[in-house]
């Protein structure tokens, strides 16, 4: 038990050491140079720094939700060999509700529309 604690509190005290250096040591003054973006050694046309559509981002945390629904969803093929398949069923049958609902509202509220 004693070799534990003292393993944990030798990688705490590493961690917090390492967290420290690692805030104190960079550089904290970049110059122009540094900020300005780099292209093959020639002049900067125009800022590197372009806007984030919006729009992607609600299509990318869609995408999220649909790929968490099939994780969810996966193992209902087992779920017949349950005692009560039906209460499996039931929430299999809500969880696709409750998403198509919210496609649905997304869609009418045009947030899948790519042109304005």
């Amino acid at each position: 038990m004693n070799l534990i604690l003292a393993g944990l509190l030798i990688m705490s005290i590493l961690s917090m050491i390492l967290a420290m250096i690692a805030f104190w040591l960079p550089n904290m003054t970049p110059d122009t140079e540094k900020l300005s973006p780099y292209e093959c050694g020639f002049d900067p046309l125009g800022s590197a720094r372009l806007p984030f559509s919006l729009r992607f981002f609600l299509v990318a945390i869609l995408f999220l939700l649909f790929d968490l629904e099939i994780a969810l969803l996966l193992p209902l093929p087992w779920a017949d060999q349950l005692t009560n398949p039906t209460l499996a069923l039931t929430w299999t049958t809500s969880i696709i509700a409750l998403l198509t609902l919210g496609l649905i509202h997304e869609w009418t509220q045009g947030g899948l529309e790519w042109a304005e």
